[in-house]
């Protein structure tokens, strides 16, 4: 539904997608959205639509902060968007960097994007 609302593609499946929001817009409904089905959204529009990954960010972060969407961890989720639009990382890395600063922990990693994150990198 979120892919189909963000790209207005197929367009009957976009209309409802637009209409299930209306309703959590309105107060009818609650959406609650995982912070997987965030990321996944984020990848299904920046690799099969080819969006780039700042409209990407800034079209999630707008539906991740709309009336009726309850989005888990979603503090971190809005971080992690501005740090994949800034950073240029993947939303998975920034995803992953903002988790650990919230609990002031470390990450294991040998990805040189985290550099860009300003997180604590546990080193061999």
């Amino acid at each position: 539904m979120i892919v189909r609302f963000l790209t207005g593609e197929p367009a009957d499946a976009a209309a409802k997608a637009r209409r299930l929001l209306r309703r959590a817009a309105d107060g009818e409904v609650t959406f609650r959205v995982p912070a997987v089905v965030i990321a996944e959204v984020v990848w299904v529009l920046g690799s099969y639509y080819q969006v780039p990954r700042d409209v990407v960010a800034d079209r999630v972060r707008g539906f991740a902060l709309a009336e009726g969407i309850e989005v888990e961890d979603e503090d971190i989720v809005v971080e992690a968007l501005r740090s994949m639009e800034n950073a240029n990382v993947a939303f998975v890395d920034a995803y992953l960097a903002a988790s650990a600063r919230a609990r002031r922990e470390p990450v294991a990693t040998f990805d040189a994007d985290f550099k860009r994150l300003g997180v604590e990198i546990v080193s061999a």
